[in-house]
């Protein structure tokens, strides 16, 4: 019985852990491995005696998309001819002893921690070390064998990457948007409906929830990211990804729309709570100003939604909306009242229309 809340939290890490992307990227590092250690033997001359450098070259060049298969496959080949550049240097002056291996491995680390060396920053100092404690009295035999076998393990993984499957990250990006779509939506909605309570409002759990808005968009923006990472020298992009540059352009515009929608939420928070910030919104504008959020947020709910007919309509009863509140606003100002809050949300609402109809 003790076991069985360890146990619920276990199996959701195990879902999401052993994923079809997941099972297919584990074959296929596999295959990648065991075809790497077949070959091994091939290699000419002294590369034949050191086959286990031939699968962990694969394994490292074993990446969820392929242009980081390839990125990173040169990288660490390119930080082991560095590092085995820098272990010669270090053994024609000294023998393998603990100060050499001191000496190689602090040097691999300063080396390592150069710009744009990205993996490379890894293999420098493990490179030296191999070099320096196995080569022994054959160094320059082992540093040749080394390279040959981690180059010919890395040209495996990334064809095997290339040619089997190539990931293509593109399932996750529509749910990402329609969650932060609907994040907004309702964002604004619970604002509108905070409109028409007695105030303070009882309901304000849309005040503090800027932080929840941030997490959507950056998942959006993670998903978008990973997909047009994925597509980079991907053979099935030129069939598949076609509509990246699309998520793109939506990207952005759910950028701008987050900005106005957590603009609108300081501003009304400011209103409603703050009480010497000197912001106020006369009651007059109250209802407009329901209407207008309430519109708008219908407006972000079918953007993208497929319903382009429906987008129009909700687009032009958002803009009538919006219209209503300014001529409500300009009504208050002429009796003195204090509009710079109401301005300030009717401005950022139009932004958002305008954004939905330039986006499309």
């Amino acid at each position: 019985m003790g076991h069985k809340p360890e146990i619920r939290r276990l199996l959701p890490a195990l879902r999401q852990a052993v994923t079809g992307h997941r099972l297919l990227f584990a074959a296929k590092t596999a295959a990648a491995a065991g075809l790497a250690w077949y070959l091994a033997p091939l290699m000419p001359g002294t590369a034949a005696a050191y086959p286990y450098y031939a699968p962990l070259g694969a394994l490292v060049s074993m990446h969820p998309t392929v242009a980081a298969s390839a990125r990173h496959g040169l990288q660490s080949l390119l930080g082991l001819a560095v590092g085995i550049g820098m272990a010669f240097a270090v053994t024609t002056v000294a023998a393998p002893t603990a100060l050499a291996v001191a000496l190689v491995v602090g040097l691999g680390v300063l080396i390592g921690g150069l710009p744009r060396l990205g993996s490379a920053s890894e293999w420098v100092p493990m490179a030296a070390l191999f070099v320096l404690v196995l080569g022994d009295s054959n160094a320059e035999g082992f540093s040749f064998a080394y390279v040959l076998q981690m180059a010919m393990g890395v040209a495996v993984g990334f064809a095997v990457n290339w040619l089997v499957f190539p990931p293509l990250h593109l399932a996750g990006i529509d749910p990402a948007i329609a969650g932060h779509r609907s994040a907004l939506s309702k964002q604004l909605k619970d604002m509108a409906r905070a409109m028409e309570e007695s105030w303070p409002p009882n309901h304000e759990n849309w005040a503090g929830r800027s932080d929840e808005l941030s997490r959507t968009a950056i998942a959006v923006r993670t998903a978008v990211h990973e997909a047009e990472l994925s597509a980079k020298a991907n053979p099935r992009s030129r069939r598949r990804a076609s509509r990246i540059p699309s998520d793109l352009a939506g990207l952005r515009t759910l950028e701008r729309l987050t900005f106005h929608v957590q603009d609108i939420t300081d501003v009304l928070a400011s209103v409603i709570w703050e009480e010497n910030a000197g912001t106020s919104i006369p009651e007059s504008v109250l209802d407009h100003l329901s209407e207008a959020l309430e519109g708008t947020a219908l407006v972000i709910e079918q953007w993208r939604d497929g319903d382009t007919g429906q987008l129009e309509r909700q687009l032009a009863e958002a803009k009538e909306g919006v219209a209503e509140l300014g001529d409500a606003i300009t009504h208050a100002a002429a009796g003195d009242a204090s509009v710079n809050a109401a301005a300030s949300v009717a401005m950022s609402l139009r932004r958002i229309i305008t954004a939905v109809s330039n986006a499309g």
